[in-house]
């Protein structure tokens, strides 16, 4: 390196830890050089000043350095000498402990471990052990071979032939179980089998006929005739368990056309009729409107009531309109089939129809109109549950049985809603009676007709 250039400054001085230098001017030509090469010179120099004072650190470090390694190499020196003296001296102690002859410690080993001496340790040790083996090795003995409850074999051996007795017994009573409920199951099984073997063959006969009749059916313009013979049947039997009257009119011209197939009058069997109800029976499926608007000249041409819009199949119903489901007040739907042997439903809508009829006539003073809708709400409620459950027995091959019990319960259900709803209105006709005029009955007027009792509604036999 290069001497240092002197250099004229005008002040240097620390202040709070930095180095300050007034006025540098540095004539140095590598110093020189290298700081105009610098992107940043101030920078090239603040770092040339650190650098060249740390060269100047170390360096007075070296020297220190120096010092201290000659007076580590004269404690080095004294110490070795030290070192030596002590380690003679205790090769002297050590062989006089240790020596393999003379030693002590050879001495105390001999004494009390040699095999010569006879009270060495392992002698005595191998003694006492001896005997206790020998008194180990004779209560072993005897508490295994004793039969006394303090044998442990014994206790193991007795628990051990008494789980063996308890899982054996256990394991027969198991066979024995399972082996009368195999029996009883394959007994089951047979009569199961047999009975749906019977049923199977009933069914594939019955089968046979309706594919006949159906055939049959087909191959004329009778089909849509049938249905309506089939709902006139089951209308005259609830009409006539009613004390109403029920006429197919499907083939006799009304006011303005043929519309309407069966028409009841409403205790027609006892005097003048005190309300109408149309049904329209179809065997297809058309729109709502279609349907709402044939019901409508269903009512003008019959001069009824209420109407009722009968269809053998849900498929059949017009879209997305359930079944009892009332429209305007007095329309409604329903499901009928007949080849399902239950009319149910189309009871149901005969009495909603009715109730509605005799609500809306000159008798609608005296009947209680929340109760006659409450059993309304119930009755459709129960129907609900008749559809639902009847639905799980298309569906369930096993248990049929007792379904068709839950079935009959629900329809008994619905004929004690239905005849409740005559009592109420049978009740309202009461008090209707008793508060008309004396000799009313006997003017012949329609008043008259009104304030006479009606039969009480009694619901039909269920044929499902």
């Amino acid at each position: 390196m290069e001497a240092a250039t002197p250099l004229p400054f005008a002040q240097v001085s620390v202040r709070n830890g930095r180095l300050v230098i007034d006025m540098l001017i540095v004539d140095d030509e590598v110093a020189t050089r290298l700081a105009s090469e610098s992107a940043e010179p101030a920078r090239f120099v603040i770092d040339a000043l650190g650098v060249g004072a740390r060269v100047l650190d170390r360096q007075e470090s070296t020297a220190e350095t120096e010092v201290v390694k000659a007076e580590f190499e004269r404690m080095k020196a004294e110490f070795t000498e030290r070192s030596r003296a002590v380690a003679d001296r205790l090769d002297e102690k050590v062989e006089q402990v240790f020596a393999p002859e003379e030693g002590h410690v050879s001495r105390v080993f001999a004494k009390h471990f040699g095999d010569e001496s006879s009270g060495a340790v392992q002698h005595k040790v191998r003694a006492v052990v001896a005997e206790l083996a020998g008194q180990i090795r004779e209560d072993v003995r005897k508490q295994f071979t004793s039969d006394s409850e303090t044998n442990p074999i014994v206790a193991i051996q007795r628990a051990t032939l008494k789980a063996m007795r308890e899982s054996a017994d256990q394991q027969a009573l198991m066979v024995r179980a399972q082996t009368e409920q195999q029996a009883s199951s394959m007994k089951t099984m047979a009569e199961r089998v047999e009975a749906m073997r019977l049923e199977l063959a009933s069914l594939k006969a019955e089968k046979e006929k309706l594919v006949e009749v159906a055939a049959e059916a087909e191959r004329g313009t009778a089909k849509g005739r049938t249905y309506e013979e089939s709902v006139f049947e089951a209308l005259d039997g609830i009409a006539h368990a009613q004390g109403d009257d029920c006429d197919a009119v499907g083939d006799v011209p009304g006011v303005g056309g043929k519309k309407g197939d069966v028409v009841v009058a409403i205790d027609a069997c006892a005097g003048p009729a005190r309300g109408r109800i149309v049904f329209e029976a179809k065997n297809s499926q058309i729109p709502k409107k279609k349907a709402l608007a044939e019901l409508d000249a269903a009512m003008d041409a019959r001069g009824a009531d209420y109407g009722v819009f009968v269809v053998p199949t849900d498929e059949k119903l017009p879209a997305r309109t359930p079944q009892l489901r009332e429209f305007n007040g007095d329309k409604l739907f329903v499901v009928f089939d007949p080849e399902d042997g239950s009319r149910l439903p189309l009871e149901v809508a005969y009495s909603l129809a009715r109730a509605r009829v005799l609500m809306t006539k000159g008798s609608g003073d005296g009947i209680d109109a929340d109760a006659v809708r409450g059993e309304v709400e119930r009755a459709l409620g129960a129907m609900e549950e008749v559809r639902r459950i009847k639905q799980q027995l298309t569906h369930a091959t096993n248990g049929i049985e007792g379904a068709r019990t839950i079935l009959d319960a629900m329809a008994a259900g619905v004929r004690a809603h239905l005849s409740e709803i005559g009592a109420l209105l049978d009740a309202g006709d009461d008090v209707a009676a008793a508060d008309a005029p004396v000799g009313a009955a006997d003017d012949g007027s329609d008043a008259a007709d009104d304030a006479r009792p009606a039969p009480r509604f009694a619901a039909p036999p269920f044929a499902g």
